[in-house]
């Protein structure tokens, strides 16, 4: 099986390193990751004409690593497109994302975006992720449950084009997982999002700023005032019992199949229903 790994937290986070070694029993491994974070990337793609720096980093105990200075989606791009010219990888797999990537999340996620760009070019894709946004998180749930999760999900009938899975581990060790939930995207959304800007933000989570990508300051031109965003979750009142953020935080792992055909049919149902479709000639 050749397997192709991306994330957005960067090449060096802990997280990808964990899923390298999760996977190396299961087949040929090439990991492109982003050279600095990528969150809230979804996916978007480094275009603009602009130049994009590529570096390959070796083999490392087996594994072929590349890192790209773009988002995850353009990794994603670049690996099927620039290095496994041969023939498309069977599966990407993205992650394993240091933070929660149920509910809305899934929608600004750059490690989601990497896996709907593996659908869209129609190789199984997955996403994984853990609740917990330190950057030396406990891995030991995903180390125990992801195998044979994987397992399953390699071996799943994806003839509906465009398909993919998104997966959320809660931030608890081993011994406390409660289960696996097949689940739905939960509704959430942030308020007061946009604060002013902290210089040290990044180091009190634990990250330092170059990693991060932030290299250097602008000037602040007259009258421009620096934010950042941060923000709370609230959570919107459509939520059940079987809502993917829910259960991860009750314990579960929780997997959802997702689609990048997000038409909405029924909807489309209403319009064809209340005369929206019509020919002029």
């Amino acid at each position: 099986m050749r397997i192709l790994i991306t994330n957005d937290d960067g090449y060096y986070a802990q997280g990808i390193h964990e899923l390298v070694d999760i996977l190396k029993p299961y087949g040929e491994i090439t990991v492109v990751a982003p050279k600095y974070h990528q969150s809230g990337m979804s996916m978007a793609v480094s275009m603009g004409f602009k130049p994009i720096a590529v570096k390959e980093l070796g083999i490392i105990d087996g594994v072929r690593w590349f890192y790209l200075d773009g988002t995850p989606d353009s990794c994603v791009k670049f690996g099927i497109d620039n290095i496994l010219t041969d023939a498309k990888p069977d599966v990407v797999v993205s992650g394993i994302n240091h933070g929660s990537n149920a509910a809305m999340a899934t929608l600004y996620s750059g490690t989601i975006g990497a896996a709907m760009e593996g659908a869209i070019n129609g190789v199984k894709a997955i996403g994984v992720s853990l609740d917990d946004l330190h950057p030396e998180s406990d891995f030991s749930a995903v180390r125990e449950y992801l195998p044979a999760i994987f397992e399953k999900l390699v071996k799943m009938d994806d003839s509906r084009h465009g398909r993919f899975y998104n997966i959320n581990f809660p931030r608890r060790p081993a011994s406390q997982i409660k289960g696996v939930r097949v689940a739905h995207l939960g509704f959430i959304h942030w308020e007061d999002e946009y604060q002013d800007y902290d210089p040290c933000a990044a180091e009190k989570f634990g990250y330092s700023r170059q990693k991060m990508g932030i290299l250097s300051e602008p000037p602040l031109e007259e009258g421009e005032r620096r934010y950042m965003m941060a923000g709370r979750i609230v959570e919107d009142p459509f939520n059940d019992a079987e809502s993917d953020h829910r259960l991860c935080k009750e314990g579960y792992i929780t997997i959802s199949t997702q689609n990048i055909d997000n038409t909405d049919y029924a909807g489309n149902s209403q319009l064809v229903a209340c005369g929206l479709e019509s020919d002029f000639r």
